[in-house]
């Protein structure tokens, strides 16, 4: 079944519509959704250019198409058959841009077509039931085919992101222990030349202070 569906600008992530009603159902809903944000942050980067793909990501899988800028993504169970996921999609993608194309480039804040969710709202009822004669005929359409459309895992296409992220703080995290280190060694030079010197320091302040007094001494006789 169709769990989340998602249309953001692919060319700075600023999403454009969801469906209100989607993931209520679904168990840790907000983390997937936060993973969605990071897609498109991803895509917002240029770290992944396949204008279509799906990721896998615990017992769903996200699928998503970009057309025209704009990347509109769904998240359906594993057993959810991927032909119907994309044509889902696509008939998302066509009424969106037949719709709100004008405006799309040229939208300011966020969610910003939020009114779309009435047209996804209807066409996922439509694709719910894989056993409609509508839905089984568009998955004995073989002029739509599905197979060419690559599969990765969540981890390996977030990843870039993550590894950058893990790069910086590592970098950070060296560059403050080294100015620690610094300044341990910095302190540990300034106890080694006081253990070494120190001893010399009492004599030769022992020697003055003798020699003065002598001098006083001297100073004061007959």
């Amino acid at each position: 079944m169709v769990k989340l569906t998602l249309i953001a600008r692919v060319t700075d992530g600023l999403p454009l519509a969801e469906g209100l009603d989607d993931g209520r159902d679904v168990k840790d809903a907000e983390m997937y959704k936060q993973q969605v944000k990071a897609l498109f942050k991803n895509l917002a980067s240029g770290h992944n250019d396949a204008s279509r793909m799906s990721i896998e990501t615990g017992p769903y899988i996200f699928h998503y198409i970009i057309e025209g800028r704009v990347c509109y993504l769904t998240m359906c169970d594993r057993s959810y058959p991927k032909k119907l996921a994309f044509q889902y999609l696509e008939d998302l993608k066509n009424e969106f841009e037949r719709v709100n194309g004008p405006q799309i480039e040229t939208a300011a804040r966020p969610y910003a077509f939020i009114k779309f969710d009435t047209f996804i709202q209807k066409t996922k009822k439509l694709y719910q039931d894989t056993r409609t004669q509508r839905n089984i005929a568009k998955l004995n359409d073989e002029l739509y085919e599905v197979h060419q459309i690559m599969t990765r895992n969540v981890q390996e296409v977030l990843g870039v992101g993550e590894k950058l992220d893990q790069v910086s703080q590592m970098s950070s995290r060296l560059t403050s222990e080294s100015r620690v280190y610094a300044d341990k060694a910095r302190d540990l030079n300034r106890q080694a030349l006081i253990r070494k010197w120190a001893p010399v320091a009492i004599v030769l302040g022992v020697v003055f202070l003798l020699f003065w007094i002598k001098t006083k001494l001297w100073c004061h006789m007959p």
